[in-house]
């Protein structure tokens, strides 16, 4: 369905990874009685731990529920965690201050998963993708913004002008394609990818696949790809990490978790995955 080459990925140049996440935990109260006071926990991120090394990428996969959107939104401080450590570049973001961590935020960025939305219909295309350089290049000048934004559009497969139009304007397929230019403005060497084709027909989701493969061989951008379609992750991934009710159940190459299971969660995941006969 979808070319998979990783053949051309860069090989990393440092023997340190570029993100490492060391027994991950976000907990999430839970609050009973007419005091409404805590009585549990839902463990949605339950000792979780993997490395990402740059210009690769790790698929994460699970059913609705497994924890795997918390697991991203916690290692980019979108969501605060209960414990554990995520070294970026050895240095662990997490008791990161928002002031702290904001030149971070260029490095380490989101593409979301509902490209309808995620884009704000007020905005042309141009402001949406134009915003975080104003944000992150304050100094970068009219001029200069529109036509980075010409150029990202571009990269993404989209016309120039089409940065004077708005969100509604656009299909899912395009407007994920703006939410990746988005993504790649601020030059990030890391983006979690959170279900980004889970909301588009199958001819597109390949269409956007491909793009992120290209990029990454361009740009050497390392993902986190969040899915639970085992199908799309086997054609993008160097590693693949299986996750259910908050614990990493299984974690192997691409190529291993397809080939030889050996968790029976994973056999199951398998099992639904649409085979051409």
């Amino acid at each position: 369905m979808m070319a998979g080459d990783k053949s051309s990925l860069p090989v990393p140049s440092s023997a340190m990874p570029l993100l490492e996440v060391q027994n991950l935990r976000t907990w999430f109260p839970v609050l009973g009685g007419v005091m409404r006071r805590k009585v549990g926990d839902i463990r949605a991120v339950d000792d979780v731990s993997f490395t990402i090394e740059p210009g690769c990428t790790v698929g994460l996969v699970g059913e609705s529920g497994s924890g795997k959107t918390t697991v991203g939104r916690t290692i980019l401080k979108l969501i605060p965690s209960t414990s554990g450590r995520v070294l970026y570049k050895g240095r662990d973001i997490l008791p990161m201050s928002e002031r702290e961590f904001r030149p971070l935020r260029r490095e380490m960025q989101m593409i979301f998963q509902d490209p309808f939305g995620s884009l704000n219909p007020r905005f042309t295309i141009g402001e949406i993708v134009g915003e975080a350089l104003e944000i992150h290049f304050p100094k970068m000048n009219r001029s200069d913004r529109a036509a980075r934004v010409a150029d990202l559009l571009r990269l993404v497969g989209l016309k120039a002008d089409m940065m004077r139009r708005y969100p509604h304007e656009f299909s899912g397929g395009q407007r994920q394609r703006i939410g990746i230019a988005r993504a790649l403005a601020v030059e990030p060497r890391f983006i979690v990818c959170d279900e980004p084709v889970s909301a588009l027909d199958v001819s597109v989701q390949a269409q956007i696949v491909n793009l992120l493969q290209d990029l990454q061989e361009q740009f050497g951008i390392a993902y986190l790809f969040i899915a639970h379609d085992l199908a799309v992750v086997e054609h993008i991934s160097d590693h693949v990490l299986v996750m259910h009710h908050g614990k990493i159940v299984e974690s192997a190459s691409a190529e291993a978790i397809y080939n030889d299971p050996q968790n029976e969660y994973t056999k199951t995941l398998l099992s639904a995955v649409p085979s051409i006969a």
